[in-house]
């Protein structure tokens, strides 16, 4: 299927390890000139259709580098045609024990920072005569009990609600949905899930039976930013696996709760 994103020019922030790698694959699948930016390039090349991504080293928690790189990309590929905001994350950190500044820290990297880059290529987007696509990666996180990361959930929902108001402010021009995104398997799973067996006992409480792969939270990052998606804006598309089962169903004792 023609996704209609040959040629185009797309930025994934943090494209260049686990969900983010997978995302700028999906893009190169699809055609697109893929730019990704990190603070630091990745381990492995990232690849694929025989091709590779261009990387710029970018802290995206500050607006004067982020206004700089956006700079560069259309001095070197002449537009941007879509932006994903996929940079972002948090260590395990009960509420209670976390120091402010980490607190800050996390709202700084996982809504102020989508935020300014937002800002940044809609300012190009907008001068476009195909105006652009940016695409938010939430979490559900952010419409659920995040205990441990309970700063990150709250940035989400903040995401969630970003993503409806510049949907509204930058309309017609510039489309803005999301993908709120559940469990991902990665080269880090096993710091969270302790390894190949913890994975697959976490996969197991996933309807579907187990954690995505990058690749596929990277398909709906592409469906988002192609013209197939041309009349959604605002939206958020949740690719969870079907969710979670309900603990209560866990604890019931009937034969219709086994």
């Amino acid at each position: 299927m023609d996704l209609g994103l040959d040629g185009s020019v797309v930025l994934v922030t943090g494209g260049v390890r686990g969900v983010g790698a997978g995302i700028s694959r999906a893009f190169l699948r699809a055609g697109a000139t893929v730019v990704t930016c990190a603070r630091r390039p990745a381990d492995e090349p990232i690849e694929e259709a025989g091709r590779g991504v261009d990387f710029l080293a970018c802290d995206v928690r500050d607006a004067e580098q982020i206004h700089e790189m956006v700079e560069r990309i259309v001095a070197r590929h002449g537009r941007l045609d879509t932006v994903v905001n996929n940079a972002g994350g948090a260590p395990f950190a009960l509420a209670a024990d976390a120091s402010p500044r980490y607190h800050s820290k996390i709202i700084e990297l996982n809504l102020l920072a989508p935020l300014h880059v937002s800002q940044a290529a809609n300012a190009v987007m907008q001068q476009q005569d195909s105006g652009g696509s940016i695409v938010m990666i939430s979490s559900v996180s952010g419409a659920r009990p995040s205990p441990g990361t309970a700063a990150y959930g709250a940035a989400k929902a903040g995401v969630d609600s970003l993503t409806r108001s510049l949907a509204v402010e930058w309309a017609p021009k510039v489309r803005v949905n999301s993908v709120v995104v559940g469990m991902v398997e990665t080269e880090l799973s096993h710091l969270h899930y302790g390894g190949a067996d913890g994975v697959a006992a976490v996969g197991d409480t996933v309807p579907l039976g187990r954690l995505a792969r990058p690749e596929e939270i990277g398909n709906c990052a592409v469906f988002l930013a192609s013209p197939l998606s041309s009349y959604v804006s605002g939206s958020t598309l949740t690719a969870h696996g079907g969710g979670e089962r309900p603990a209560f169903l866990a604890a019931a004792t009937t034969e219709e709760s086994k």
